[in-house]
């Protein structure tokens, strides 16, 4: 499981399945960051992982502040599912 900032947006919302630097991932929470005092371009921090630790996440056992945390822009992003 890790985070995921996404500059821009690729179309997907909670239970997307997406293709990132060549895995496929679940997006199992999306926090949209833009509107008000927000950054100039949309960002969507996502938390994603594979299908098997989504358990884990509804859960929450884990800590959030200790996943690694990547960024990428939209077009770098493969949308397979929008939303599940």
């Amino acid at each position: 499981m890790q985070k995921l900032i996404i500059r821009g947006d690729p179309g997907i919302r909670k239970g997307a399945v997406i293709e990132y630097d060549g895995s496929e991932y679940v997006c199992f929470g999306i926090n949209k960051q833009f509107e008000w005092n927000g950054p100039e371009e949309m960002q969507l921090w996502c938390t994603i992982g594979d299908a098997d630790e989504k358990e884990t996440y509804e859960r929450r056992e884990y800590i959030p502040m200790h996943l690694d945390v990547d960024s990428a822009d939209a077009e770098e992003i493969t949308v397979v599912e929008a939303a599940a």
